[in-house]
C-alpha cells in the first residue's frame, strides 16, 4: 500500500522578491505573500529555501521557478524517490545558461540537468 496515498501533504509557495517560502495545502488555490500580499508561486514538495540574504541562492530560485521547473522529487503517488538536479547558485544557472546556448538545449532542459555538456 502506498504511505503517502492518505496523508496529504503540503507543499511550498514561494515569493522571490520578499524571499519568503511558506507551506500549503495543495488545493489550486492562489496563495498570498503574507508581506506584499502578491500571489506565491508554487515550488513543489522538495523545496529548501536558501537564507533571505543569500543574493546568488535567490537568484537560482528565481531563474528556476521562471524556467517553469520545480523542485519535485516524489513520484505522483510518493512511492518513489528520484531527486533532481536544481542549479543552487547563480554561477550554476549562468553556466547552464551559456551550455543552453551552445549546444542548442532550452532554458528548462539545461537548468534540470546534473551537467548540460553530456546532453550534447
Amino acid at each position: 500500500m502506498c504511505r503517502y496515498a492518505e496523508i496529504p501533504y503540503k507543499v511550498h509557495y514561494v515569493c522571490v522578491p520578499c524571499r519568503r517560502s511558506h507551506k500549503y495545502a495543495w488545493d489550486g488555490e492562489k496563495h498570498l505573500c503574507t508581506s506584499c500580499r502578491q500571489p506565491m508561486i508554487f515550488a513543489g514538495h522538495d523545496f529548501a529555501a536558501p537564507r533571505r540574504r543569500n543574493d546568488s541562492g535567490w537568484a537560482a530560485v528565481a531563474a528556476v521557478l521562471g524556467a517553469g521547473l520545480r523542485y519535485e522529487g516524489f513520484e505522483t503517488c510518493g512511492c518513489s524517490r528520484q531527486p533532481k538536479f536544481r542549479p543552487r547558485t547563480s554561477a550554476q544557472v549562468r553556466m547552464r545558461r551559456r551550455a543552453a546556448g551552445h549546444l542548442g538545449l532550452s532554458e528548462a532542459e539545461a537548468l534540470a540537468a546534473r551537467n548540460p555538456y553530456d546532453l550534447a
